[in-house]
């Protein structure tokens, strides 16, 4: 009976690799070249036991253990101590959201198209393909472990032995089944693509969450979280092993009542039932801006708090900010020397090129709502009325380009707010307001480039996410790792004056904003002549 039920799984993982041929390789690449070269990039920072131990000490402040955890080996911290304490949550994230996307893909996504009905109607289990994406994600996991270890113990750094490096990488490997394993619990519970991911994407944050309150006020409330587990390994300081056999054993129960769950449930079905709506919609949800808005109402109020809460994180830091830079090699070697200004404004610019990159997140997503709906073959059902392709792709723009405004005022409010709690000289509301809005024809860049994708090239759509991520390495890191000044030009974001610390530039903000609109034209004429999907 056991063997009917995973019946050519093995076929199936064969078709997943197929499928993924691409994504999977660039996510591991990634992944794997981002740890390497930060690994190359420690000893240059802090070349002496004082500088490291300055850093060491500037690390135990509360918002920095909230955003990267509790500092482990302050006694000798040495190159490895540094990389765990830098990059470990950081990129265990990273690959929480690998293991997300990719099990929501395979599952939910399969199912809501009608790819798992087809595949159902061959001889193959009912649990062949949860099962066959499980070990899919897992050997992908396996192999990122190993790789991620050998290549940090072959850089033979301060610390960094062969041991703590296997740790390290196999702390990230069990994140990721145990994120596959949650979001395959998921898959079961809802009935759509988008409560997947939706109640994956918040258990993850919640964790993240529920582990900074932990760290910074009780240790036993990390204990609730799979990223507190992951950061007790305490890598290449003590080396423990336990929190990996516990992530481990928690991602098999949870898959195992994941597979149950499959067993019992009618396809296409979840177990949380969806609600019904009303028997008629009103005059304004009637309008595409309405169906638009309702269609994403839950993700917008989710990323405006999300934003908010972001701020006030990076607003909790400016109280020590002057002993954490000056004690933060790292953190200043990305900062320009400008004589006349503060360390605090000079740390604000900085600040808000990350916070109007993760802006940029969900404008894109709330644009790019338009190509998948029109790939589930949904936006037919507006056009089969008499509703113009202007009139939809407009209703999408006014939704990405107010949200563009308001995740960066929301972001502005939560860092001023607690800024000004924290600080004796608060750094003025509109200093903040203006280094944040000088952002915005970047943003707006970003989403004609994402505009232009969907009216010429619907299925390359996924290139403005590869180019917002390109963006974040040569904006976030090309001073750290030395990039030439070229590649930092190609990305919008290089363009922007950084604000208090460079003059205002008019001529730049009308040019960004002059190109935003160009490529939202252009893409808003290939979307009115190609043909739709559907």
């Amino acid at each position: 009976m056991s063997k009917q039920l995973f019946s050519n799984t093995m076929k199936l993982s064969k078709l997943i690799l197929r499928r993924d041929r691409i994504r999977l390789p660039i996510w591991v690449v990634s992944i794997v070249l981002i740890t390497i070269l930060i690994g190359i990039a420690l000893p240059g920072l802090y070349t002496t036991g004082a500088e490291r131990q300055i850093m060491a000490e500037s690390m135990e402040n509360p918002a920095m253990v909230a955003m990267l955890g509790p500092v482990y080996g302050i006694d000798d911290y040495h190159d490895g101590a540094m990389m765990s304490n830098f990059m470990l949550l950081f990129t265990a994230l990273g690959v929480g959201i690998m293991s997300i996307l990719f099990v929501t893909r395979h599952t939910r996504e399969d199912e809501e198209e009608g790819r798992i009905e087809m595949v159902r109607s061959l001889p193959v289990g009912p649990l062949s393909n949860l099962a066959s994406i499980s070990l899919v994600l897992i050997a992908v996991n396996v192999l990122l472990s190993v790789i991620v270890g050998l290549g940090l113990a072959a850089l033979g750094l301060e610390g960094m032995d062969f041991m703590g490096s296997m740790l390290y990488g196999v702390a990230l490997g069990v994140t990721g089944i145990f994120f596959l394993a949650i979001t395959a619990l998921f898959a079961q519970l809802t009935s759509t693509t988008r409560g997947t991911i939706g109640y994956s994407f918040t258990f993850l944050l919640i964790a993240y969450l529920i582990r900074a309150i932990g760290d910074t006020s009780n240790p036993a409330i990390s204990m609730l979280s799979p990223f507190g587990w992951v950061l007790r390994t305490e890598v290449f300081v003590n080396n423990y092993w336990w929190p990996v056999l516990l992530t481990l054993g928690a991602s098999l129960a949870i898959l195992v009542f994941a597979l149950y769950l499959t067993s019992i449930r009618d396809l296409g079905a979840g177990f949380i039932p969806a609600k019904p709506g009303r028997k008629s919609a009103s005059a304004f949800l009637q309008s595409p801006l309405g169906l638009a808005l309702r269609l994403q109402r839950t993700a917008i109020i989710s990323w405006v708090l999300g934003m908010f809460i972001l701020g006030v994180s990076y607003g909790s830091i400016f109280g020590d900010i002057e002993v954490f830079l000056d004690g933060s090699g790292m953190i200043a070697d990305m900062l320009p020397k400008i004589e006349g200004v503060t360390l605090a404004e000079t740390f604000l610019t900085f600040l808000f090129t990350i916070i109007s990159i993760l802006s940029t997140v969900p404008v894109l997503m709330f644009i790019l709502k338009l190509a998948g709906e029109e790939k589930l073959s949904r936006t037919e059902h507006l056009y089969a009325r008499s509703v113009s392709r202007t009139n939809v792709l407009v209703s999408y723009l006014s939704i990405s380009f107010v949200s563009s405004v308001v995740m960066q005022f929301m972001s502005v409010i939560g860092l001023w707010y607690a800024a000004a709690a924290v600080m004796e000289e608060p750094i003025a509301l509109s200093t903040i307001l203006s280094s944040a809005f000088v952002y915005l024809p970047a943003i707006w860049a970003m989403i004609g480039v994402a505009v232009l994708l969907i009216g010429w090239l619907p299925s390359w759509t996924g290139m403005s996410w590869l180019y917002l991520g390109y963006s974040f390495v040569v904006v976030y890191m090309g001073n750290l790792l030395q990039f030439p000044k070229w590649m930092g030009k190609l990305s919008p974001f290089g363009n922007v004056p950084q604000l208090p610390v460079d003059d205002f530039s008019l001529p730049k903000f009308l040019i960004l904003t002059i190109i935003a609109i160009a490529l939202t034209v252009l893409g808003g004429i290939g979307y009115n002549k190609r043909d739709i999907q559907g």
